[in-house]
């Protein structure tokens, strides 16, 4: 007992007489020396040297300055304005370090990395070839053998601080510069497997967006001697955004999680309780993790609670479009189980909220870097309407789901066009675009090399069907579509008010359609469309134009008598239209235009311009008599040619008069150029006939 007192005295006086006989002050030239010989860098202690050995071994110190690594700027790598460290010593004795709170005042970090890629800092962290001891064998021969390592000491720090500091990040190969400045770090005493508080802030100011984003962060972390499991409890994030490109100059993000917990050994991650919240829009999530040093993956199921999607947009800057409904992106919610890697992410068991929309499927996207999306997703109903803006009804020309899908794929770039690689199909029960009214649909899409093809059906299109698929071309400069479809038994009349609010003509339709074209533009494709077409429309109504009151319009005019009165239900009922067309250029051709009806037939044939959307048709009418039987041939009792011009939108009807006299008075014509023949001489009677017919 009396050796261990006189030991314990020995060193007490020690520690009470080494300060007053040992200036550490006069070992900087040596500090510096040694730093010169392990870094190569200058180190600079302007502040003076105080030690201190009771009851803690403690050195401070005033500026010390490090300068920077050859080939960068001429400015010190770091430097701090004060510092502190402070150990026990009774506890070194038994191999256990108890360090004091470490406090560094007016820390400035210069980090940069050149346009190479090579960071001010890495010369310090290369690590120097492992040595190894190599006894010699019976042969003559040494076998390596790693050097002995003394059992870690137990470690422990009462806290950290750092106060004031400031890190300047030059990035030459990115072309970035970003000031963190104001950082602030306090930790409670670190103990292994113990919770630790830690608490920071700092700001960090983009130059170049001149946008600064105010960062708090406060947490309990854990860690064991192994220095393999960490764990975070009660960890808050906030992230507050503010600059004059930034919405209301102010814009607070927020992350919250209940527990994180890694396991370095057995690669594994739980994350617990993540709540992360921007404005209005709030998302959680209950995530874990494997493999997360080798090939991380993480999966957990995904929830993003009811908010509007307009009233964020708006929080965010971004200046939404005029809809036809004002409410329109009032609600989103969804919720899936993802499951995500460091190149891949799914979306499964998706169930998503659209205003009154309900959407369910999966999403799934590999290689980040190159895009391959597939999905499979089914839509209760939507109206595709509400989110487009105010559109003239009257004014829309006739275009049909083919079609506009090609018009919508076009007007992308072709790079992304060519880029695009998807593949998937889409469920609607109910569709409403562009008016029209639709039900179980069915659109199938697969794009890959700048090949895009789609597959459509409408089982039920105004008490018919539709078919139809696209396919699109993006090799070359512009793409090029291809448009096949099909209709059975459609109404054409109920279609037509729900697309442009009125119809002038009502039946029912069956039509084959193949076309090709190219453009970025719609009127690119309208002036490269070739194709062909056919169509049979029964029962049909058209509103607007009556054959017959025009024919009687023409024999009036022969006759000098009153014109028939304009009547507000003028129309012309045919029992069967056919026809086939073929399409050059934007232009439609058709040759065999055939109405039938039983007072009337009508052969046609004439040309719509696309482009300008002008009509020149000219059709030949028939009266029939109606006293003849089904089962004899048609006898015409007065015929007439009617010219269509005009637009569209604005056709007009003219009567070709030189068919309708030479119908009517072909007896007393006939004997008149006979008169002329004799009295004029032969063939003046020839060019009479010709310019009657």
């Amino acid at each position: 007992m009396s050796t261990i007192a006189a030991m314990a005295l020995l060193l007490i006086a020690a520690v009470c007489i080494l300060p007053f006989v040992f200036d550490p002050n006069d070992f900087k030239p040596e500090i510096v020396a040694a730093v010169k010989d392990k870094t190569g860098r200058e180190l600079v202690l302007d502040g003076e040297l105080k030690l201190s050995l009771f009851p803690w071994a403690s050195i401070s110190t005033g500026k010390i300055e490090l300068s920077n690594a050859p080939g960068f700027q001429d400015r010190p790598f770091a430097t701090i304005e004060e510092g502190s460290v402070k150990v026990r010593l009774l506890p070194l004795l038994s191999k256990k370090i108890e360090v004091s709170r470490i406090a560094l005042k007016g820390l400035v970090l210069n980090l940069a990395r050149n346009k190479q890629g090579i960071a001010n800092w890495s010369d310090l962290t290369a690590s120097d070839d492992t040595k190894t001891v190599a006894p010699a064998t019976a042969a003559g021969k040494q076998e390596e053998q790693p050097i002995a390592t003394a059992a870690p000491a137990d470690f422990e720090i009462g806290g950290i601080a750092i106060e004031n500091a400031r890190i300047n990040w030059d990035d030459l190969q990115a072309e970035k510069h970003i000031e963190i400045k104001d950082f602030n770090l306090n930790t409670d005493e670190f103990a292994f497997d113990e919770p630790i508080g830690i608490a920071a802030t700092l700001t960090a100011t983009d130059t170049e967006s001149k946008t600064a984003h105010t960062i708090k962060l406060s947490t309990e972390l854990s860690v064991n001697e192994q220095l393999d499991s960490i764990a975070l409890v009660h960890s808050d994030l906030q992230v507050t955004t503010s600059g004059e490109t930034v919405p209301g100059k102010s814009l607070t993000t927020a992350l919250a999680v209940a527990d994180t917990a890694l396991n370095m050994s057995r690669q594994t991650a739980k994350i617990s309780g993540l709540q992360l919240k921007s404005g209005d829009a709030a998302l959680s999530a209950e995530l874990t993790g494997a493999n997360i040093k080798d090939k991380p993956s993480f999966q957990g199921p995904v929830s993003i609670a009811s908010f509007s999607p307009a009233k964020f947009m708006q929080q965010l800057g971004i200046v939404l479009p005029v809809m036809q409904d004002a409410n329109a992106l009032g609600k989103l919610a969804v919720n899936f189980d993802l499951a995500a890697t460091a190149d891949s992410a799914d979306f499964k068991n998706l169930v998503m909220t659209l205003d009154d929309s309900q959407i369910k499927g999966s999403v799934g996207i590999k290689n980040f870097a190159q895009p391959a999306i597939g999905f499979l997703l089914d839509i209760d109903t939507i109206d595709v309407d509400r989110y487009l803006p105010p559109a003239d009804k009257s004014s829309k020309p006739i275009a049909s789901p083919a079609v506009l899908l090609g018009v919508g794929a076009s007007a992308l770039p072709v790079e992304t066009l060519r880029n695009l690689n998807a593949e998937g199909s889409v469920a609607l029960g109910r569709l409403k675009v562009n008016g029209l009214a639709m039900q179980d649909i069915q659109i199938n899409l697969n794009a890959k090399n700048g090949a895009v093809t789609t597959q459509q059906s409408i089982k039920q299109f105004y008490q018919g069907a539709y078919s139809g698929n696209l396919s699109v071309d993006a090799h070359g400069d512009k793409p090029t579509l291809a448009v096949n479809e099909k209709i059975d038994h459609v109404q054409i009349e109920p279609l037509l008010k729900d697309y442009r609010g009125e119809a002038r003509i009502s039946g029912i339709v069956d039509a084959t359609t193949q076309l090709q074209g190219q453009g970025n533009k719609t009127s690119e494709l309208k002036s490269s469309l070739n194709g062909q077409f056919s169509f049979l429309v029964k029962d049909s109504v058209i509103k607007g134009f009556n054959l017959q009151k025009i024919i009687d319009s023409g024999k009036a005019l022969i006759k000098g008598s009153a014109l028939p009165a304009d009547a507000k239900t003028d129309q012309t009922l045919f029992t069967e239209m056919s026809g086939t067309a073929t399409i050059t250029n934007g232009v439609i051709q058709n040759n065999d235009l055939v109405a039938k009806s039983s007072k009337l037939r009508v052969d046609g044939k004439g040309n719509i311009n696309l482009n300008s959307e002008a009509v020149d048709y000219k059709i030949d009418a028939k009266l029939l008599n109606d006293e003849v039987a089904a089962t004899e041939p048609e006898q015409v009792k007065a015929a007439i040619a009617i010219d269509i011009a005009g637009t569209l939108d604005k056709p007009s009807y003219t009567i070709d008069i030189a068919s309708l006299l030479t119908d009517q008075n072909k007896a007393k014509i006939e004997k008149l150029i006979n008169k002329i023949d004799k009295k004029l001489g032969p063939g003046v009677g020839d060019l009479l006939k010709n310019f009657l017919k």
